[in-house]
């Protein structure tokens, strides 16, 4: 009977060690599915082109900011791996890095950050251009409307996100997309492209914000052909219900809206201001997706390229891109520039501390150069349109 009982004992450890080595050797489902989206296995790679650096005076007429949202050092390099070594970015020779806390955090949100570029006053995490203090605070598109200098917005998120909204709109929290969609009414800025229909149409105050736009002399539009060909002076364009969907949904809805927005503005005889935000690198961040990061790194670049066509040929024109802060705390543990395969990897989901990348060209590019605060980015750009401090 004790044999037996010592003989029982050793079975059951033994089935519990081995219970035990198939839960620990057997990842779930969701886990191998978690596992897969961290690797982007490679595709077809843009063209990408050199532009010359041949620019007329050292103040720019004309400034396109672009704000990858979410995008650190590593982001960038898993789009320059996946398109077998190149970007279009790479024709920003001007480099620096951007400090991105907030006024009450170490990490920020988009609605701090982005006030802080748009506006150069620090703020609370979630506020939306207005100080701690909850006070409104100027942002650069309205200088530039208020010195006549036209003016536009496009975003492959809502256009009352967090990020478009910030250069536009002042409220108390980032969530108030439909008080968010007022300020576009009264802003009179002349070009706004992304998604957000809802905000604009289905309404608790019952307003259709579309037809008092027509009225003060928008085309609107929520087709992307249509947008495309578009030759007018004032358009709003709303491309999506909310925000737009995947690249595999959307197409190349951000390229061809930078392309329109530039050929709208540029009809200003005295300059624009033009913001563009790839949205989404920042939702691939928080999925911990490499996938998405590179789909989005890419139609990013492509829109730059768009940017580069014009500023190239125009001489006069001053591109910067930016980041609001980091998402995801990427590293990248393999890849292939023949491939363009990206093996990446993440501390967390959520935004991280860093410091982001900031790359600049045109005339006036030399002023990015170095480790700067986010508000510094609107103080360069004020100075360098504006012509004063």
């Amino acid at each position: 009977m004790i044999a037996y009982r010592i003989m029982m004992k050793k079975i059951n450890l033994f089935t519990a060690l081995l219970c035990a080595l198939v839960i620990v050797t057997t990842p779930s489902f969701s886990q191998e599915a978690k596992d897969s989206i961290k690797t982007y296995p490679g595709g077809e790679a843009h063209s990408v082109k050199t532009y010359p650096h041949d620019f007329t005076g050292d103040r720019p007429k004309n400034v396109i900011l672009f704000i990858g949202d979410g995008m650190g050092v590593a982001q960038v390099y898993a789009g320059l791996t996946a398109n077998k070594g190149n970007l279009f970015l790479e024709n920003f020779k001007h480099i620096g890095f951007t400090k991105t806390y907030s006024a009450n955090r170490y990490i920020t949100d988009s609605a701090a950050a982005a006030t802080a570029i748009a506006t150069g006053q620090k703020t609370d995490n979630g506020v939306i251009g207005m100080d701690p203090d909850q006070q409104s605070v100027k942002n650069i598109t309205e200088s530039a409307s208020k010195r006549g200098i036209a003016a536009g917005i496009v975003a492959t998120s809502s256009i009352t996100h967090a990020t478009p909204g910030a250069f536009v709109a002042h409220q108390r929290n980032r969530s108030q997309e439909e008080e968010i969609a007022l300020d576009f009414l009264a802003s009179g800025i002349d070009v706004f492209i992304g998604g957000g229909v809802d905000f604009f149409t289905k309404r608790e105050d019952g307003r259709d914000l579309i037809n008092e736009f027509t009225r003060q002399g928008y085309a609107v539009k929520q087709d992307l052909e249509e947008i495309r060909s578009f030759e007018g002076s004032k358009l709003l364009g709303l491309t999506a219900p909310r925000a737009n969907g995947r690249l595999s949904d959307r197409g190349d809805m951000l390229p061809i809206s930078t392309e329109t927005a530039i050929n709208v503005l540029k009809q200003n005889e005295k300059g624009f201001f033009l913001m563009v935000e790839g949205s989404f690198i920042d939702s691939g961040g928080h999925a911990n997706n490499t996938i998405q990061i590179v789909e989005e790194v890419l139609d990013l670049d492509r829109a730059i390229g768009k940017a580069l066509d014009f500023a190239a040929k125009d001489g006069q024109t001053l591109i910067v891109v930016a980041s609001d802060h980091e998402t995801g705390g990427m590293t990248i543990n393999g890849g292939s520039f023949e491939s363009g395969m990206v093996k990446g990897e993440f501390t967390t989901g959520g935004h991280t501390g860093v410091m982001t990348p900031i790359f600049a060209y045109g005339p006036g590019a030399s002023e990015f150069g170095g480790i700067m605060e986010n508000t510094d980015i609107h103080a360069k750009i004020y100075k360098l349109l504006f012509g004063e401090k």
